[in-house]
């Protein structure tokens, strides 16, 4: 019995040794590098808390790999990438201005426990 491979055919792009390493490629892989690093920042924070905890760092990377990856996505032409990331960058944008704005109104004690927390 011979096995046949590809049991799928697909088409050449979805075929990894035919992709292209460009500049835009390799933005990209960066942008959204920039944009995973959040959650690493947030799970950081939380396990020095021992707690849920988003800290600011975590909306900064959000908007500024969101951006890069709106970018990305119009210099590819993209549908999906731009507005799956665009709208995101209101809400990235709006909890920095909410954190800066009641920065100088912050209580001094801590939340109650299990509240996730901004930094």
């Amino acid at each position: 019995m011979h096995l046949i491979w590809p049991l799928i055919v697909l088409p050449v792009h979805f075929d990894p040794r035919s992709w292209h390493w460009d500049l835009l490629a390799v933005f990209g892989f960066c942008a959204q590098a920039l944009f995973a690093a959040r959650f690493i920042i947030q799970w950081i924070a939380s396990e020095r808390r021992r707690a849920s905890h988003i800290p600011v760092g975590f909306w900064w990377l959000s908007l500024g790999g969101g951006v890069l990856m709106t970018i990305y996505g119009l210099f590819r032409r993209d549908p999906v990438i731009i507005l799956g990331q665009a709208p995101g960058l209101i809400v990235y944008a709006r909890n920095l201005m909410l954190i800066y704005r009641h920065a100088d109104r912050r209580p001094t004690e801590d939340p109650p426990p299990g509240r996730a927390t901004v930094d």
